[in-house]
């Protein structure tokens, strides 16, 4: 804790003093783990713009290669039976007590992985009801989707793409944070194979679910 100085000391020693306190005390906050936990989005978030990364994914075929899915069994997003897929890609969920990467909330659509995943978990059945089979994307590793599927009882399968080749073969859009490259959160929409709609950007992340929904009653297939 500290001292406030004792009486008799030269101004310039009680500059020293609380220069050193103010430093120690900026050290100290600086050093402080993320405070909005990850259920909650922070206020004042920065909107992303849609910087034309997504415009040539309507009417592309969805690739035919398998991703690894967090039910331990291998997907290929092109051969799945539904009438319609609800393909969300996400940047990172972060994980209880673990601080995000410096800077994390401060990158327009960084923040709301979680709450986007919890509010397709919310709205599962409903979109069960219009036929429509809903996966989560992401780069992590299966394992690591894995926690994050138990610890928010989501009853979807999230696919893992930590080599790459989905987004390399649908040309996603890419951001860098933490010495990671991850997938700017985006949203496809598809139907006998192929792209029909792409929600891009995506923002607010927790209100995406019922955008969507909003959105496959409009246009119904």
């Amino acid at each position: 804790m500290a001292v406030t100085p004792a009486g008799g000391l030269t101004r310039r020693q009680i500059l020293a003093w609380t220069a050193g306190a103010v430093a120690a005390s900026s050290s100290r906050v600086a050093a402080m783990p993320q405070t909005t936990p990850i259920d909650q989005l922070p206020p004042n978030l920065p909107v992303p713009k849609d910087d034309g990364g997504c415009r040539h994914l309507v009417g592309m075929r969805l690739p035919d290669l398998e991703l690894p899915s967090t039910r331990n069994r291998r997907v290929n997003l092109s051969k799945v039976a539904a009438k319609r897929l609800v393909i969300y890609a996400y940047p990172m969920t972060g994980r209880p007590g673990v601080t995000l990467p410096a800077g994390w909330d401060d990158i327009p659509g960084a923040r709301g992985c979680t709450l986007e995943t919890c509010g397709f978990r919310d709205h599962h059945a409903d979109l069960a009801r219009l036929q429509t089979e809903v996966y989560g994307v992401s780069v992590q590793t299966t394992e690591y989707q894995q926690e994050m599927v138990e610890r928010l009882k989501v009853p979807f399968e999230v696919l893992s793409d930590a080599a790459m080749t989905l987004v390399r073969a649908l040309t996603l859009p890419t951001f860098t944070a933490g010495g990671m490259t991850l997938i700017k959160r985006l949203t496809i929409v598809a139907s006998a194979g192929r792209i029909e709609h792409v929600f891009y950007p995506v923002f607010p992340p927790d209100k995406h679910a019922e955008e969507e929904i909003a959105w496959l009653k409009a246009h119904p297939a």
